[in-house]
């Protein structure tokens, strides 16, 4: 049977940087991933420069043979509603492409890799994790296991989250390259995304171009009311001239899980949830890449502090952690307010508050989004 230290099941941004710091650490670590890499994942794609700083990512290097697009300022509104340009004169984030930031965070992280085989079994040992455990698919045993598998990660459910009865933001969304027919009948440009956010609130659209490729998303509270509101969202964009053609494929559904809402147990004896798979989604935007990046640096710190005894008491560390970087897991005061106001009221109240330059750069982009406020996680 396979062994190792540390087993992480999952190979995004989470896992594979969590991956890199136990190896440089001198941590035998391995990840194992039901996808083979590079693989499709669909998302709107940003990193902020503290990400880059967190993960010290050269970007020339990194922009040789990828898309790496600067953003310099947004465009906000709400939908139906005149938008408001912030321009920043500077970089404050990077659009890139999961299908290769991902396949370039995982090469580099060190670890050994088992590729293109899903976790099919979970199972206590002594005092660690075997994995896959049937003689016909070997094995793996791991004297500590994380989970870095997403929104519906095995390891997560094996300690009693169920997805379903959970509230999760759901969204829908494509990115595409564009031909160049469709490059000359599109107004969104690369460095400046678009925001249109829903009238009640409850979620937003976006554009994004990054290079010759496109990326058109929505995500909302309420699942139900989803198709409604991306069929109309995408109809705005035609309508209003920012795309003039169709879209070449239906669009692609996932969800989330927001922090401060989840109640996930994210340590367990020998075992840790990190990113997605612990819920660790910004509440006010949904970005879930910089939650996913910290929390594997917080869990390879929490990991290598305990010395190798990775009981639940040793590693409780990681919980304090996340609640000192992310908040503790309770509603923060604007989903708090949103939930109480009648629906028209916040209409109004968003009308109001999009429209003005210092809310859209402050609140919703420095804070919301952006996290300015936050300097790089220094572990």
């Amino acid at each position: 049977m396979d062994s190792c230290e540390v087993l992480i099941v999952g190979g995004g941004p989470a896992g594979s940087s969590c991956a890199k710091r136990l190896r440089e650490a001198g941590i035998e670590t391995v990840i194992l991933d039901k996808a083979t890499f590079p693989r499709d994942k669909v998302c709107g794609g940003w990193i902020t420069p503290a990400v880059v700083e967190e993960l010290g990512i050269d970007l020339a290097e990194y922009a040789r043979g990828r898309v790496l697009q600067p953003i310099t300022g947004f465009r906000i509104s709400r939908m139906g509603d005149a938008d408001v340009k912030t321009d920043y004169g500077q970089a404050v984030s990077y659009g890139v492409r999961r299908f290769e930031f991902d396949d370039y965070l995982l090469k580099r992280s060190g670890a050994r890799l088992i590729l293109g085989k899903a976790l099919s079994s979970v199972e206590r040992a002594g005092d660690g994790w075997i994995v896959n455990g049937e003689v016909t698919n070997g094995g793996i045993r791991g004297r500590m296991l994380i989970g870095a598998g997403g929104h519906f990660c095995p390891v997560a459910r094996h300690l009693g989250a169920s997805a379903r009865k959970e509230e999760a933001v759901a969204a829908q969304e494509i990115e595409f390259e564009m031909t160049a027919e469709q490059r000359g009948a599109c107004a969104i440009r690369g460095d400046a995304p678009e925001l249109y956010f829903c009238g009640d609130l409850k979620g937003y659209g976006w554009c994004f171009r990054k290079g010759d490729f496109l990326n058109i998303g929505l995500g909302r509270l309420d699942a139900h009311s989803l198709p409604g509101h991306v069929s109309e969202f995408v109809h705005r964009l035609k309508k209003s001239g920012k795309i003039g053609f169709d879209l070449p494929a239906a669009m692609r559904g996932h969800a989330y899980l927001i922090f401060r809402e989840t109640k996930r147990p994210v340590v367990g004896d020998g075992v840790l949830l990190i990113g997605d798979a612990a819920g660790l989604a910004y509440s006010q935007s949904g970005e879930g890449i910089r939650p996913a990046i910290e929390s594997g640096l917080l869990a390879a710190k929490a990991i290598i502090a305990a010395g190798g005894e990775y009981s639940r008491e040793r590693l409780e560390s990681y919980r304090g952690m996340l609640a000192a970087r992310f908040g503790e897991a309770r509603p923060d005061w604007s989903t708090r307010i949103g939930r109480k106001l009648p629906t028209q009221v916040m209409q109004s109240v968003a009308r109001v508050l999009l429209g003005t330059r210092w809310f859209s750069r402050r609140v919703v982009l420095d804070h919301w989004f952006l996290h300015a406020d936050e300097p790089a996680l220094d572990c």
